[in-house]
């Protein structure tokens, strides 16, 4: 008789960040659910932003529909013992969680540098592995507002963060994601240096952050946190005179009808920012 498999939870290493019943639980009782078998019917509507193929039927389309359906920690957990497959699964779960549900600033940086360095292990063996090189992008980003874009940029994370995203955008001219995110790079490097030093410096522009922001919302125009990063852009970029414009982003990404736990949070996000 075969043993049952583990717990997935229980391949976490206890003494990490991630160590099981550490994180926060999604605070919304009400979000969308999915299983493995239904979520092949939701898949496009939920990848539209990266492109990802839909795994086969087994761990890790379970792994897919507990992230999908807010369970952030065992969606982690079930990617990381299937890496290296699993590996765009445990570095968006926990990325995704880091960003919206962690506490604990300390954590949360630890977390981000996890799947940062996850991913630059991964680009090792894998140099054009798109999700790969977007998560890598994406947490080197998150990593550097928390501990100042400005001293991140001394320390050449900017660098990492804008060729990974424009590598993305190479190798896949339709990851909406990857567009809003180079965009907002964009628009804080400027708001951070200024647009002189920002274009000698770091090779950033207003208007070009503004032609990706359209652009990544042209390939996902249902995405909430592309609404929301633009609205961010704007200001940052023109400051209160594109005011009216950034509040029209704001209602619409807090019209929005979520697919998943994540645009749940940032519809929830945009509500209140419009309140702020």
């Amino acid at each position: 008789m075969n043993p049952p498999p583990p717990d997935p939870l229980s391949l976490l290493s206890p003494g990490a960040p991630e160590a099981a019943g550490q994180w926060t639980r999604l605070p919304y009782g009400d979000g969308p659910r999915f299983s493995a078998s239904d979520l092949p019917l939701h898949w496009d509507r939920l990848h539209v932003g990266q492109g990802l193929p839909a795994p086969a039927q087994g761990p890790l389309a379970e792994g897919w529909a507990h992230y999908h359906s807010g369970e952030f920690e065992v969606a982690a957990a079930i990617g990381l013992a299937h890496a290296p497959e699993g590996l765009a699964l445990a570095n968006q779960a926990t990325a995704i969680y880091a960003n919206y549900l962690e506490p604990r600033e300390s954590v949360r940086l630890a977390l981000f540098k996890q799947v940062a360095e996850r991913a630059t292990a991964q680009l090792a063996n894998e140099p054009d592995n798109c999700q790969a090189l977007y998560w890598q992008a994406y947490a080197l980003g998150r990593y550097s507002q928390g501990i100042s874009v400005a001293r991140a940029l001394a320390q050449g994370l900017g660098t990492k963060v804008k060729g990974a995203l424009e590598r993305v955008i190479e190798l896949r001219p339709q990851h909406a994601d990857a567009h809003v995110a180079l965009a907002a790079f964009h628009a804080e490097v400027i708001d951070k240096v200024g647009s002189l030093v920002g274009r000698m410096t770091y090779g950033v522009r207003a208007d070009t952050a503004v032609e990706l922001f359209e652009r990544g919302m042209q390939l996902n125009p249902l995405s909430a946190s592309a609404a929301i990063e633009y609205a961010r852009g704007l200001l940052m970029l023109h400051g209160d005179t594109r005011m009216a414009e950034a509040t029209r982003l704001y209602e619409k990404a807090a019209h929005l009808d979520p697919a998943d736990a994540r645009e749940r949070l940032d519809v929830e996000l945009a509500r209140a920012g419009m309140t702020d």
